[in-house]
Formats: C-alpha cells, structure tokens, sequence
C-alpha cells in the first residue's frame, strides 16, 4: 500500500495538469469588439478591463457622497447570456443608490460576444469590484505596478514599528456562495423532492442518477438564492435571525468563506408492542462548509449519538452485529447507515458518524472528489447498484461532463466486519471500483451503463492498480487479474420524460447471467439479476409542490453474494445495493409536499422477502442473506424463485409533517408515524410475526437519510 499511493497522487496530478490544458482548447471568455483576435489570459484580461472602463465611465457617484469624499466598494456579480446580454445577480453594498446605479450601468452594457464551451455560446458568471471612488483600467494596473515594485524593494526592519496586514483583512457580506458553488448538497430524499422538478425538465442536458448533486449543477435550473430569500422570517435580534434564518458562524473574504453550525437530531418516541417505555435519539453534531477560491470545496461533519429504536429496528441492528459482539466487551450492533455501535446503559446503542469531502474543480469537465461517506446512482427511492443506505466509507470519485456525457469513476474502501473474516484483530478490507456513464440519447432519454468490481486484499493485493484505469472494462481485467477473488456486476439505467410532470426511470443490474441455461427456460439459481421500474409526477394534480411516486423492486436469490462472502455487495455487514439484499419483490407508493416552511411526506411499503429459516432441520441458503456462500447449502438449481424460503410479508406506512426551522441547515421540527407488519409463512426464534406501531416528535438537521423500513 505505501508504493500505491505515491503512484496513485502521481496519476492524479498527471490528470489535473491535463484537465487544465483541457479548459484551455474548449473555453473561452466573452469578447468585446477591442478584444477580438485576442487568446487565453489576454482575452480574460482584456475583458474585465472593459467592462471596468464602462463602469467608469457611465457610473455617476451621487453627488452628496462625492462631497462627503465617500470610499467604498460595490461587489458585483453578473453574467452575460447566451444571447451575450449582460445580467446582475447580485450586488453587495451598504448603500442602495450606489447598488440601483451598478444595476442600471449593467444594464446599459453593449451586447457582446457570449462565452463558449466547446466552440457552442453558453452563459458565464463573473464578478467585479467597483471601488468608490472610481478607478479606470489604466489606474488599477498602475496601482499594483507601484504595490509591486513597493514589496520587491528591501527595507529595514524597524524594531518600533508594527505591520498592519492583521487589520487590513477584507471581509465581505455573507451572501450564501455555497449555491453557486462545488459542494454537495446533503442527501435527503425530502429535501432533493425541492427542486426536482426543475431538474427534469424536458431538454435539460444534466444527469440526475449521480447523487449526491453539486449546488453548482442544481443551480442552473433552480435559484437556491431566491428560495432561500422567500423562506427568510423578519428577525431583528441576532439569536432570532441565528435560530430562524441563517449560519451560527458565517465568514466570506477575498477568495475563499466557510460557514460553521451545529449539527442535532433529537427525538423523543414511542414504540409498541416494546420492553421499553420510549424510543429516543440523542443526536449533537458539528458542520463545517467552506470554500477556497474557486476550485476547492469543502464539508466536514461529526455526529455523537446515543439511541434507542423501535424493537423490530434494534433486531436487525443486533442481527448484523460485528465480530466480538457476544463478548463483554464486545459491541453489539451495527446501526444501518451509521455504523458500529457501543452499548449505552441496558438497552440502548452509542454510536458516532463521521462524514467528510473535499472537492476540486479545475474546469467544467472535470471534478475530483475524495470523501468519506456515501454515494447514490439512481432516480428511485431506492437503487440497486449503489445505496446510500450503508455506513459510510472513504472513497474517490472522478466525474467527468462534456457534451451529453457525465462520466464518473469511483474507488471505495470497504470492511467486512465477520468472525471469518478477521485477521490479527482487524477487519478485513476489500476494495471496490465502479464507473457509471450517463448518456443523454434524446431531450428526453437517459441511458446509463454501470459495471463494479469487488476485490479483495488476499495475498497482499491490496488496491489493484489494473482497476484504477478510469476507461478499462473491468469484467475483463477482473478475469485476467484473479478471476476466483473477484466479483464484478454490470447495470443498466434508464429515464424517460413524457413531459415536465411526468418521468419513468428504471434500473436493471446483472450479478451473473448464464445462456445456456435461459435456454432450458427452468429459472436456474444462476441467472442472478434484479431489475426497478419506477414513475415520478411532479407538481401533481396541477398543485405545485406536491410530488407523487411510484416504485417497484425486484431482486432475485443469490444476486449480490458470492462464492467467497468476502468479495460479496457488502460494506460491514450491509448491502451496497438494496437494503434488502437479495431474493424479494417490493412496491414503494411515496407523496411529498411542501408550502413555504411546512412539508409532509408520506410512504407505503408492500413487499415479500424469502428469508432463510435458520432452524435445526432447516438451514438452506435461500438466497436472501448475501453474506451465505451461494455454493453451499443451496436446496434448488432450478425453478428459483423470488420468496422462495420463509416467504415474508412486509407493509410499512410512514407519514411525517412538520416545519422547517432554519434553511440554512435543514432543521426541522416535525412528527412521525411508522406502522410495520412483518408476517413470515413460518416463525423461528430470529424470524416472527410482529406488528409495530411507532410514533416520534423531533427537531432534526435533515442533511441524510434515515432508512427504517427494513
């Protein structure tokens, strides 16, 4: 591993270097009639002296300021259209004379020569510092000549004097340059349903399975600022406006901000039937966002939690325990989506989460991305070739967007947290690689072809370079590397647009796919596969805001293990894909409304499990448990079929409402109830008939999901 690494830092900044000659050939600044013929730096430059020399010449100071010799500074961000037109978006100044004349000499600029990409007109933003009073081009480039020969000049330390840069650093108005910028948008399926209409419409060229989303690619489509201004509560008192409206601490300067805020999720509930009096989740966090000029991005995010769930959540928590759990020291559950929980007190969990990106964005083609967390690929609710729904790990990701093309390649470093798999007192690692290539065939068509790969780090192979190969096939390269400790799936993606209210998407993933066999038509167990058929209505019923969704999953037996449990879908003990593992059949009905601060969410659940009986006369693999060597304890070849086993019964209704406290955060109050049926052909000791109803009220910083329909 330390002989990958280097390599590893040495072909990504091989990338970035190409990534940058790249902006070079396909981008290209406005240009103003003086600036014709002009390339690259010189064209960038001709053109912000420019429009500064316009600026100069048609801004009229008032004349009182001028008396008063008034100093100050206007920050101005524009853009020039497709059209070439010039456009304010916003501007920052503590004086609204001075902001009305920026908008109207804006307004009054000649039309130009728009930006292009790729040698097509495209619409670009910029922005631009007036000074007060006005300078000319020729005046601010003689001004950092004189700066420039003042600092190259030696001096005499002076033991009595002090320097004053402490003083002089510039601190702008925060205005929120998340939503123009790189940095993810936290997963939530609640709030993505916002601007998901937006960004389907009928001949967008974006690419929405990738997940979680940029603000940078949402904000072509829908204005961040605008909604986050209608939500905005009048608030005089600094407590009230930190409480309702905006960041605890929020800093922005020349060329880089970052915004800090605490992080909560608390819940208070109760379950029956259970032992306990109440169900609780205890939740203090802390969330730093921040950017570094205009490339670099980045959020980092720690939870401290303590809880106690509905019983039939605490169950499955305790079912996929790690090693050592049965010890006294032992840790007795793995929380889904969060990870490795401590016991708290008799009977409840200590759990914490980390979260953590950075990204760099050299151009608009290309984003480099390292992470530890979670990735998403789908349009659904759910998506069968990589979920959300597990713990989170670290990863590398690499999109790349041109023309109707959204590439992306990600590294993850996974953990099989088994007895069997334990190794001088350490988890197991194995690795994963998957590329996913999002095609826009039509306005309305989208294709998407995905392959994985699963390895292991037997033998001391550790991160296989023949994987890191961004363009490689990886079926082809996993045979030739070790074709026994490999695994390797490949999916299909598509989504269609009837219109702006209507979109059917789909998934389709192939675990392991035998002819010969389709052949004989006798549904053999080796014919792994799965496939998601799902319709979204937006603004349903012509009553804005309000999204309808209908899904529906199903996974055959086997699909997701494998031959060795160690290069199986799996990251501690959860699945990369479908919550569920394998061997099931589930229908999902989901309703999403919100109206300024007030939101409701509603889901019905309705599936069959085949689940394995785990009895003295019956311990067949039934193909649902993707952590079972599909090779062993096999009961049929043939005439598998999805429920085969302990066929199960599962209902699931979850209806939450609430309010939206503080936009800038996603902190909600709301209620919750969750009713679940759980009803098997056969009840073992792990396996009975349960109904569960489960009521919560909470305050939460919605920025991931929760998933309780297990």
């Amino acid at each position: 591993m330390k002989k990958i690494f280097p390599l590893l830092f040495l072909l990504f900044a091989t990338w970035v270097v190409s990534a940058q000659n790249v902006v070079t050939n396909t981008e290209q600044f406005p240009v103003f009639p003086a600036c014709k013929n002009l390339m690259y730096q010189e064209l960038e430059s001709c053109f912000y002296n420019q429009v500064q020399d316009f600026v100069y010449n048609h801004f009229q100071v008032p004349e009182d300021l001028k008396t008063a010799n008034y100093t100050g500074s206007i920050i101005v961000l524009f853009e020039v259209n497709q059209e070439g037109y010039f456009k304010t978006i916003y501007i920052d100044t503590n004086e609204d004379r001075l902001s009305q004349e920026a908008k109207n000499v804006f307004g009054q600029m000649p039309k130009i020569d728009p930006a292009t990409y790729n040698g097509n007109p495209t619409y670009a933003k910029y922005t631009l510092k007036i000074a007060i009073p006005l300078k000319s081009a020729a005046d601010i480039a003689k001004e950092q000549e004189q700066i420039r020969i003042a600092e190259s000049k030696n001096y005499t330390l002076n033991q009595d004097k002090e320097l004053n840069e402490y003083e002089n650093v510039k601190y702008y108005k925060f205005n929120n340059p998340k939503f123009e910028s790189s940095l993810n948008i936290p997963f939530s399926h609640s709030y993505y349903a916002h601007f998901d209409a937006a960004i389907n419409q009928v001949g967008s060229n974006n690419h929405t399975a990738i997940k979680p989303y940029s603000y940078a690619e949402v904000a072509k489509y829908y204005n961040f600022r605008d909604a986050d201004q209608q939500l905005q509560i009048a608030k005089k008192g600094w407590w009230g406006k930190k409480l309702f409206n905006e960041n605890l601490v929020a800093i922005q300067g020349e060329g880089y901000w970052f915004a800090l805020n605490p992080i909560f999720d608390l819940q208070m509930g109760k379950s029956s039937p259970s032992e306990a009096k109440y169900t609780y989740i205890n939740t203090r966090g802390l969330q730093i966002q921040g950017g570094l000029g205009r490339q670099v991005t980045f959020t980092t995010t720690i939870f401290e939690s303590q809880g106690r769930f509905a019983d039939y959540f605490n169950q499955y928590s305790e079912s996929i325990k790690p090693y050592g759990a049965d010890s006294a020291l032992g840790d007795p559950a793995v929380i889904p989506g969060i990870g490795i929980a401590k016991r708290f007190k008799k009977d409840a969990y200590d759990m914490s989460m980390a979260e953590a990106y950075i990204t760099y964005a050299p151009s608009k083609i290309f984003t480099f991305q390292a992470g530890y967390g979670r990735n998403f690929i789908g349009d659904g609710y759910r998506s069968l070739i990589t979920t959300d729904g597990v713990s989170p790990y670290p990863f590398f990701k690499i999109n790349t967007s041109f023309w109707k093309i959204k590439y992306t390649n990600t590294y993850m470093f996974l953990k099989d947290i088994r007895s069997e798999a334990i190794g001088e007192k350490t988890y197991a690692t194995k690795y994963m690689a998957n590329h996913y290539l999002s095609w826009n065939a039509s306005k309305r068509l989208n294709i998407g072809l995905f392959e994985s790969v699963i390895w292991a780090n037997t033998n001391g192979r550790g991160f296989d370079m023949s994987f890191f190969n961004p363009i490689v096939f990886y079926r082809s390269v996993e045979f030739a590397s070790s074709a026994k400790t490999g695994n390797a799936l490949l999916g299909l993606t598509y989504k269609y647009k009837w219109n702006n209210q209507f979109n059917f998407y789909g998934q389709f993933l192939l675990d392991e796919f035998s002819l010969e066999e389709v052949k004989k038509a006798q549904r053999s167990w080796k014919n792994k596969f799965g496939y998601q058929l799902g319709v979204k209505y937006f603004n349903a019923f012509n009553v804005e805001n309000l999204l309808l969704q209908v899904e529906y999953n199903h996974v055959r037996p086997y699909v997701y293990s494998h031959s060795d449990p160690l290069t199986n879908y799996g990251h501690a003990n959860q699945n990369v894909g479908h919550q569920w593992g394998g061997n099931f059949k589930e229908m999902i009905l989901i309703a999403r409304y919100h109206k300024g601060r007030y939101f409701a969410d509603a889901k019905l659940t309705y599936g069959i499990r085949g689940l394995d009986f785990n009895t003295a006369g019956n311990t067949f693999n039934y193909g649902g448990n993707i952590y079972l060597n599909y090779n062993e304890d096999r009961p049929y070849d043939i005439n598998v079929a999805v429920g085969q086993g302990n066929k199960t019964t599962i209902m699931i209704a979850d209806v939450q409402a609430g309010y939206l406290v503080n936009p800038a955060t996603n902190l909600k109050l709301f209620g919750s109830l969750i009713y679940r049926n759980f009803d098997p052909t056969q009840e073992t000791l792990s396996t009975f008939k349960e109904s569960t109803t489960w009521v919560s009220l909470g305050l939460r910083c919605d920025i991931f999901n929760w998933y309780f329909d297990y």
